[in-house]
């Protein structure tokens, strides 16, 4: 099988399908109605097709003609009925999805679609960074975190940390399996966001044990235990330091500036802005003799000589030097492609990523976030590499425009494969006629 074909809709589809059927089965064998497999490929198929009501119109035309798009595009038998899917993906151990994740990136990596998403060569770059999917004063299980607010309400909430393959000049990130911020049952301290990013540097070395990885994060990641984690994990780092919070660290800046021991490149762009880079390499990360050593590296654009248009600074490992700094800068700006690119798309175009699939008491809503993950992961490379995808989706203007149609057709009619859904709506609209 080609390359191309591996990472078709229908080969994702069956890597799907193969670690679903991996899953180790915890129900009574009496009381099994629906498989996991089904459970599993039924609620990737809802988030694929970015439609919470998929199961319903389905189950309608396989009441009408004994088939339908769940069991010809995603091998379903038997569609689980809401409650009873909840239900079983409640029960699923997140742990056992994870591998989907690996999945699609040696599939990935075989077939050369990561080797331009190299940076300095050699390193690929993945930002970090945590979001939000759940809300709710009057939901919640076990594994919410709380906070209590100064209005006497008590609000419970479901974040992730999540991580991404990105490169600073390309669309398309691949998202890598992402690690929850929960409590856990015997522990009254509330989890948090840098004890996640432990704890995904971990599986991601883990997972990928000779990938060579710089990790990119904001503010709250520049600090020792952090930094030293990362050591540990053999992985490099670009992270943002400001000076609010590292004065020890900028006022070491201050000071080689003073003595003229900061290295600096300026240059002017044709809109006439100003763009200087300044780095200093071998400074104590807060100033103590036990403390990290990093490298600093700041970037301006000025508007004109007293106006700032733009400005950050990070820490990291790597050598600074005039060859690489400007690859640096691009490399730190790219943390925003996992905020922009993934959490912005998964928000705002079609993901219904805050959208209450169902909460329960063990599992289901990170499973359900991991699904909405895994369903963009396979948008991502049918972006990258499907030409009949990328030839459909280029006959609508908007993406939204493209998702309604595919969502609208498959209600009405059934067809064989993706590929065929895809021929179909490439055509004009007036040529499309349900059965």
């Amino acid at each position: 099988m080609g390359i191309e074909k591996k990472l078709s809709f229908g080969n994702l589809r069956k890597t799907v399908s193969k670690r679903s059927i991996e899953i180790p089965e915890f129900r009574e064998i009496g009381k099994i109605k629906y498989s996991l497999h089904d459970a599993c490929l039924s609620s990737l198929g809802m988030m694929f097709f970015q439609d919470p009501s998929m199961l319903e119109f389905q189950r309608r035309l396989q009441n009408a003609v004994q088939q339908n798009n769940l069991q010809t595009m995603f091998n379903v038998s038997d569609i689980p009925k809401d409650n009873q899917l909840r239900d079983i993906i409640d029960n699923v151990p997140s742990e056992e999805l994870y591998p989907i994740f690996t999945d699609f990136f040696r599939l990935l990596q075989r077939g050369n679609h990561l080797q331009s998403y190299r940076i300095l060569n050699e390193w690929y770059l993945i930002p970090i960074d945590g979001t939000q999917y759940f809300k709710s004063e009057e939901i919640s299980c076990p594994c919410c975190l709380i906070k209590e607010h100064r209005n006497g309400t008590v609000s419970y909430s479901h974040q992730a940390l999540c991580a991404a393959i990105v490169h600073p000049d390309k669309r398309q990130v691949f998202p890598l399996a992402p690690e929850p911020i929960k409590n856990t049952d015997g522990s009254k301290k509330q989890d948090c966001e840098t004890n996640a990013g432990k704890r995904i540097l971990e599986r991601i070395r883990n997972d990928h044990p000779k990938l060579k990885i710089i990790i990119t994060a904001d503010d709250l990641y520049s600090k020792g235990p952090f930094v030293e984690a990362l050591k540990q994990q053999r992985m490099s780092f670009i992270l943002i330091a400001k000076p609010t919070d590292h004065k020890i660290l900028f006022q070491q800046v201050l000071n080689k500036e003073d003595m003229d021991q900061a290295n600096i490149i300026e240059w002017e762009d044709k809109e006439g802005r100003f763009h200087k880079y300044e780095w200093i390499n071998h400074l104590r990360l807060n100033g103590s003799q036990t403390s990290p050593t990093v490298n600093f590296f700041e970037y301006t654009i000025f508007k004109d000589e007293d106006t700032v248009v733009y400005t950050n600074s990070w820490v990291t490992d790597i050598h600074v030097t005039h060859d690489n700094v400007r690859e640096l800068v691009k490399a730190g700006r790219a943390k925003w492609k996992i905020e922009n690119e993934n959490f912005n798309t998964l928000k705002n175009y079609g993901y219904n990523i805050e959208h209450n699939f169902g909460h329960g008491q063990k599992n289901l809503s990170f499973n359900f976030f991991i699904f909405i993950l895994t369903a963009f992961f396979m948008h991502q490379i049918l972006e990258l590499t499907d030409r009949l995808f990328k030839e459909a989706r280029a006959k609508f203007s908007a993406r939204k425009e493209f998702w309604n149609q595919l969502r609208c057709t498959i209600r009405v009619i059934i067809f064989r494969n993706w590929e065929s859904l895809l021929l179909l709506i490439m055509k004009d609209s007036s040529e499309i006629r349900a059965p």
